[in-house]
């Protein structure tokens, strides 16, 4: 029987397997979209000395400890390049083109990806002691889809391509040692006192024949590569905090390309992630992340309300670009003012209610009351009522700041990107803040940011220190807080 953990560790699998796939604003025509796939590749032989492609192995340790009837079960997971190619229809057949448009519908050229999950095993430790190698073989293939106009007339076609892919799976396992019984950790019935032993995947892309270009190397490569394991009659030793017994055995593990977390819930370690992005362990999607934006660095609130400012052109183009790209337009436009609302402000305490080596899932910081508790430190701001942002006023070149004022941008040359961005750019100040070290924060909004008013309704603001703003009013306006939507 399979752990019900996999199904729970997929989630975040398959965050880790989309992790760039597309980038905001979604289109085709957007530059960060025209260098994809950057995560778990494994290119085919030769393409990285070459110069055309990634590597074509990764290989990653785990330790476990397991009892009579253990076994193991391997799932590869990665995406497979499927090229689509729009043509016109025309008197001699079909012609490719870029794009075409038939009515309010349109078409791009565009590389597409197949999801793919090749399940391997179980395996015994008898059979894992043997080092099995399995190889994995995914057939090419070709589709055609016909376009018609909004008469039902043909007026071209839509043709996806797809290579095949090869690679060997191998697994070795040897002892790690017998220094570890197991007595820290609960686990497995008959693993308490077992050995640990030391299991590694090796993932080898395997593709026959020469590579010609960038785009010839990905097409026969495996794109966000990554493995679960799955242990019954046993448990999985996390590498990034293990047992006393265990530290030296974790130590001499080693990694390229594949790092190993403990998937699924916490408190639990029969799941284990191999994966192209460095987690902690039991990584997990928030609850709040209702749309997947193939983004998982960024914060969705910022990204859904980007989505939201993009023009009624640019979403068109969107949603002709991709499939995945439509369904983020059309989810995000459909979020209730109660689902923009739940992404904002959530802070959670990732020590709370923890004991040593504990992994339970921690609440969110409780809200200050009105009254500080007793032993609060006298530099707590949220205990410090003679601070007030939306009233205070700074003094920059001798005028007098406050919420309402207009400023002009000049970021220092430390300045991250997204202020650099706003360099010379009018804005709107919606707060002054200090902090606990004496130093000065002013809040903005771009004034030209379409966005401006949700940013502000939001509460999501860029800050910048005073000498990085020069004032365009002599005097602070009135405040003229603008209310969002309401």
């Amino acid at each position: 029987m399979r752990s019900p953990s996999l199904s729970l560790a997929r989630a975040i699998a398959d965050a880790v397997l989309y992790e760039g796939y597309l980038l905001y604003p979604y289109r085709a025509s957007s530059q960060k979209n025209q260098a994809r796939w950057q995560f778990g590749i494994l290119g085919p032989p030769g393409a990285a000395e070459s110069g055309a492609g990634e590597e074509s192995g990764l290989f990653a340790d785990a330790l476990l400890r397991a009892g009579p009837l253990a076994e193991v079960a391997v799932h590869l997971r990665f995406l497979q390049l499927q090229t689509r190619t729009v043509e016109r229809a025309d008197a001699t057949g079909f012609i490719p083109v870029p794009e075409l448009s038939a009515g309010s519908a349109r078409w791009l050229t565009w590389d597409e990806a197949i999801e793919h999950e090749v399940p391997l095993g179980p395996f015994s430790l008898a059979q894992l002691r043997e080092g099995p190698s399995v190889a994995v073989e995914i057939p090419d293939g070709e589709d055609a889809e016909l376009l018609r106009d909004p008469s039902g007339s043909a007026v071209g076609r839509l043709v996806r391509r797809r290579r095949a892919l090869r690679a060997t799976v191998t697994l070795t396992m040897d002892s790690a040692g017998t220094d570890y019984t197991g007595a820290d950790q609960a686990g497995a019935a008959g693993a308490g006192d077992a050995p640990l032993l030391r299991l590694r995947v090796a993932v080898d892309n395997t593709a026959a024949g020469q590579t010609r270009d960038k785009h010839d190397a990905i097409a026969q490569s495996f794109i966000g590569t990554h493995v679960l394991l799955s242990l019954v009659d046993g448990d999985f030793i996390s590498l990034l905090d293990p047992p006393d017994g265990a530290r030296a055995a974790a130590q001499a593990c080693t990694q390229h390309r594949g790092w190993p977390v403990l998937a699924g819930p916490p408190g639990q370690s029969d799941v284990l992630l191999i994966s192209p992005i460095i987690l902690y362990d039991h990584p997990a999607v928030a609850p709040e992340s209702s749309v997947a934006l193939y983004d998982s660095t960024e914060i969705d609130e910022i990204l859904t309300l980007r989505v939201l400012t993009l023009t009624e052109e640019e979403k068109a183009e969107a949603r002709a670009t991709d499939p995945r790209a439509a369904e983020i337009i059309d989810r995000c436009e459909a979020m209730t003012e109660t689902e923009l609302q739940a992404l904002h402000g959530i802070l959670r305490n990732p020590h709370a209610g923890e004991d040593l080596g504990s992994q339970a899932t921690a609440p969110p910081f409780e809200v200050l009351a009105e009254e500080p508790p007793a032993g609060t430190p006298w530099w707590d701001p949220a205990a410090d009522s003679s601070v007030r942002p939306e009233s205070d006023v700074v003094v920059i070149k001798g005028v007098p700041v406050a919420r309402g004022s207009r400023v002009v941008v000049m970021p220092s040359r430390r300045a991250d990107a997204q202020d650099l961005f706003s360099a010379g750019q009018p804005a709107r100040v919606t707060g002054v803040h200090f902090d606990v070290d004496g130093s000065t924060h002013v809040a903005v909004v771009i004034e030209a940011d379409p966005a401006a008013e949700l940013q502000e309704w939001y509460g999501r603001y860029l800050y910048f220190s005073p000498e990085e703003l020069e004032p365009l009013d002599p005097l602070p306006a009135a405040d003229d807080g603008r209310k969002g939507p309401q």
